[in-house]
């Protein structure tokens, strides 16, 4: 019998059983969110103040996601250059993923999918700003091992508007993964982290 299990509600533990999916704990796996970050003018840094007033004003109230996606998301993605060519934005779209003894099956729509035709550049679920990023990140991993080119890396980024994680998916044999440091709003460099890794992935892709 199939077994479905939404996006939504999936945990790692399918995601390692049913995908053979293993988290890998060396820091060179994953150079993209540490190594050669782009610099960041003054616009930009003011940008990011801006940002942070922004959310912290509104924090005084509850924030839900579609907040989080314009007050947070939408700049970030403007700065790093993400709304130009080459690349293309497409929201909540369908994925499915099935495991090869087709005994599983993972439905479900992405937050937010930027991509490059044909590549998957980064795959964004927002969460509300008062909930844990744990939960996910299986579920960005879900609709990232459903990327089509398996020959190159996934990039995907986890936000509640007050904190960030990257993920990055390689799946060239095993599928294997790696999580970024969190970096929080509040911390004084942290915002500016988040923009030069997304400049440093978008460059990337691009080159």
């Amino acid at each position: 019998m199939v077994q479905v299990i939404k996006a939504k509600d999936v945990t790692l533990n399918p995601l390692t059983e049913y995908f053979k999916l293993q988290r890998v704990g060396d820091k060179a796996f994953f150079p993209e969110w540490q190594n050669d970050l782009p610099e960041l003018d003054d616009f930009e840094k003011q940008s990011l103040n801006e940002i942070k007033e922004d959310f912290f004003h509104l924090s005084l109230y509850p924030i839900l996601e579609p907040v989080v996606k314009m007050v947070v998301l939408s700049p970030l993605l403007r700065l790093a250059q993400f709304y130009r060519p080459p690349f293309d934005v497409a929201s909540e779209q369908e994925t499915e993923i099935t495991s090869e003894d087709e005994g599983t099956i993972v439905h479900g729509n992405f937050d937010l999918l930027v991509f490059e035709p044909p590549f998957w550049v980064a795959v964004i679920e927002s969460k509300r700003a008062d909930l844990s990023l744990a939960p996910a990140i299986p579920q960005v991993l879900a609709y990232m091992l459903s990327y089509p080119e398996k020959q190159k890396p996934c990039f995907g980024i986890v936000t509640n508007g007050d904190e960030f994680r990257f993920i990055k998916l390689v799946q060239q044999h095993t599928p294997q993964y790696a999580v970024s440091d969190l970096f929080a709003l509040d911390s004084r460099d942290d915002i500016e982290i988040v923009l030069k890794v997304l400049k440093r992935l978008a460059q990337i892709v691009s080159n």
